[in-house]
């Protein structure tokens, strides 16, 4: 064979098998209907938040805690990936917590850090440039949900006459 048809070969096997040698060393990106079925419950907790429906809440958040661990989540095999997925899994389980002890605050509170800890991850698996967790408040420190029924409480109805 001369070296036209070697390569010629070379560019058919690799058509052929679909991958290159440098997307061999990739994780696979999880599947369309992997990430709609994150998606799809996620949007039943906000549903069950908006409805204090706390069964829905438990078992959605302990659905979706479970399917963190599955192997078609882990996109990538690096210490920060595996950070955000345990920072996701922090906080999808603080809000069944939340919900099995009726805390309807709490577990409102764990589904919006869950939501940044979801853009967060999605921000860094495309590449773009995310703030340190130096670089802003630990979870840990934001507003407690007592805090925010407190001063939700504390604040006069609106009349529209201010």
């Amino acid at each position: 064979m001369n070296g036209g048809s070697s390569i010629t070969v070379a560019v058919a096997l690799l058509l052929v098998d679909g991958t290159a040698p440098a997307a061999q060393d990739r994780r696979p990106k999880p599947n369309k209907e992997f990430m709609r079925e994150k998606l799809k419950l996620s949007q039943g907790i906000l549903e069950g938040l908006a409805l204090e429906d706390y069964a829905a809440i438990t078992a959605k958040s302990k659905r979706l805690s479970a399917l963190s661990q599955a192997t078609g989540w882990q996109v990538l095999d690096n210490p920060d990936y595996a950070q955000h997925s345990a920072d996701f899994r922090k906080q999808v389980d603080a809000m069944a917590r939340a919900a099995e002890k009726r805390n309807l605050d709490a577990a409102t509170l764990a589904y919006v850090r869950m939501t940044m800890s979801c853009v967060d991850c999605h921000k860094f698996v495309r590449g773009k440039t995310v703030a340190s967790l130096e670089a802003r408040p630990p979870l840990s420190t934001w507003t407690s949900p007592a805090r925010v029924s407190a001063s939700l409480a504390s604040r006069k109805p609106a009349t529209g006459l201010d």
